[in-house]
């Protein structure tokens, strides 16, 4: 078939199965808009700004598992980008950018909207290519999925010139990838799976810690039947929320940071740690060198990279996690009862360190809010979350209960703010029958809250429920207890604007909740009007996000909301 190149990256994103691109149009991507127009089976997204088209990609491929594909023209365009390939970068998330050039006789020559997109993000991608002839470009999208996709996921970028655009080729799509130098692992070692099956079957405490890579591999079963094999308690990272059912008896909570102090005890004092597509993060260690210092280390990867990076591993083995957790499983014998004080002793740490928080009626509280969202929406078949990241975001890995793989979506790594509303509208274009939450801060939602406007006019309708406390939240908590109250430059204040009023503005629906009396009738008309709906919960500002492990202290050394003084 004869085409020019932009028709060849249609066809191509056609052949790889996508349903759904995200961008926004302009100068050096202006061919592949114009081959848009002439048809294709691509829905194409117009987003407000190219960083909300990013994020509605990053949060496509976390509620699909396939990778979500942004565009953007050249120089700013293409930098707007570079937030959203950063953040699919820190958190492993599957990202096709396609980005238009300036033409090639004038790269290099400082032309209107030129930048080296693929200079700048080196650091940030796993692979990058700049098309210099309009031949290469079929193999270049095959070889960009296949990058984004196998291994470690994560995100790429294809730089196409406007001159490449507008050439034309021979279209044929390619049925295999020629890439010599990409060989990530395709199982692990037998030997080293029985290690970890032996080293689980001699601990008395031990342990699984779970982390994104288990969505990633889709290996939700596999954990599943490995932690019902064995009788082993799961602590799932922020991550990984949802990909362990958190109703499950053998769940033991969210370590880290914020994390409850019993899934703390829990993670810290096992003899046994099973690390399974997790990275030993700082914000779940705490000090690394206190942390579960009683214990041994087996570590499951996709990447090897990541083996011992922080945390040496006694056990390591590299490989795919779905198969490998599978053969893990099937090695496990079981012995009765031999976990059963390990996971009494879990249970009654449970008991004795809940989640707290005062309730005194003066003002609404934000734990209040994320409660209430989990009572309205426990009956629901298919909920999907997203965050901004602060307070509002911790709160919501506390109360919101989530027992589906990919039902929980946030910024974890890289902690961009603005991420939540973008990364619903891409929730809701890959699972359109699901009902789609984001849950925001004010501050947050100030920084995206324009692709407002993407969701209302291409018919994606979300839920907005802004944890409205008029500062931003997580630095006033750090300057509170850690900077003698000097409270600096962060006040937004509850009304201004006003965006209930805002939401409407949009074309939206709006609702402000200043007390508990009409809380639940907001949130249930919300959920209810099948339309875009933005919800301004005016909560507490003085409210902390509790227990919390303060920078640089040990995971164990957690403050506790009982030994805080309210400001």
């Amino acid at each position: 078939m004869r085409c020019n190149g932009a028709d060849a990256i249609l066809r191509s994103l056609e052949a790889e199965g996508v349903d759904v691109a995200f961008g926004l149009p302009g100068g050096a991507i202006l061919p592949l808009y114009d081959a848009f127009a002439r048809g294709t089976t691509v829905r194409h997204v117009l987003a407000r700004h190219e960083q909300g088209a990013g994020h509605m990609a990053e949060g496509y491929a976390r509620a699909s598992g396939r990778p979500g594909v942004a565009i953007a023209t050249s120089g700013p365009g293409a930098t707007n980008l570079v937030t959203p390939i950063a953040d699919a970068w820190m958190d492993s998330t599957p990202l096709v950018c396609i980005t238009g050039q300036v033409r090639s006789n004038l790269i290099g020559s400082d032309a209107f909207q030129e930048c080296d997109i693929t200079g700048i993000t080196i650091p940030i991608v796993k692979h990058s290519w700049l098309v210099q002839d309009v031949e290469e470009l079929p193999h270049v999208i095959k070889a960009a999925f296949h990058v984004a996709r196998t291994g470690r996921c994560g995100p790429v970028l294809v730089d196409v010139p406007r001159d490449i655009q507008e050439a034309e080729l021979d279209f044929s799509y390619p049925d295999a990838v020629s890439l010599p130098g990409w060989k990530p692992p395709r199982r692990g070692h037998e030997r080293q799976i029985l290690a970890a099956a032996q080293a689980i079957a001699a601990a008395e405490r031990p342990i699984l810690y779970a982390g994104g890579g288990v969505l990633n591999a889709g290996a939700t079963d596999e954990l599943r039947a490995l932690a019902d094999a064995g009788r082993l308690p799961v602590v799932t990272t922020l991550m990984a929320k949802g990909a362990f059912p958190e109703t499950h008896e053998l769940h033991a909570g969210w370590p880290g940071m914020h994390g409850p102090k019993w899934s703390n005890y829990a993670l810290n004092k096992a003899d046994l740690i099973v690390a399974v597509g997790a990275r030993f993060d700082d914000r779940v260690t705490g000090k690394v060198s206190a942390f579960a210092p009683g214990a041994a280390v087996v570590h499951l990867d996709i990447d090897a990279a990541e083996i011992s990076k922080i945390r040496r591993a006694d056990v390591p083995v590299v490989g795919p996690l779905k198969p490998v957790l599978a053969e893990l499983a099937r090695l496990i014998e079981p012995v009765p009862g031999r976990t059963e004080p390990w996971l009494r002793q879990i249970a009654e740490w449970r008991e004795a360190f809940p989640l707290r928080y005062r309730n005194d009626g003066d003002m609404l509280k934000p734990q209040l809010v994320l409660e209430t969202l989990q009572e309205l929406t426990a009956g629901r078949d298919d909920v999907v979350w997203t965050t901004g990241v602060g307070q509002h975001q911790m709160w919501a890995m506390q109360y919101l209960v989530c027992d589906q793989p990919r039902s929980f979506i946030t910024s974890g790594g890289l902690g961009t703010m603005g991420y939540g509303v973008p990364a619903a509208i891409g929730a809701k274009a890959a699972r359109p029958d699901a009902t789609v939450v984001c849950v925001d801060g004010d501050g947050c939602f100030q920084m995206t809250q324009q692709e407002l406007a993407t969701a209302v006019l291409e018919e994606l309708p979300i839920v907005v429920v802004i944890v409205n406390n008029g500062y931003l939240g997580m630095v006033r908590q750090w300057q509170d207890m850690f900077f003698e109250e000097r409270f600096s430059q962060i006040r937004l204040t509850h009304t201004v604007p006003d965006y209930a009023g805002l939401a409407r503005a949009y074309g939206a629906e709006g609702f402000t909740v200043e007390s508990e009396d009409d809380l639940e009738a907001a949130l249930s008309e919300a959920l209810a009007c099948g339309r875009t709906a933005v919800v301004d919960a005016r909560v507490d500002p003085r409210e902390h996000c509790f227990p919390m492990i303060p920078a640089g202290a040990a995971a164990l050394d957690l403050v506790e909301f009982e030994e805080t003084v309210e400001v």
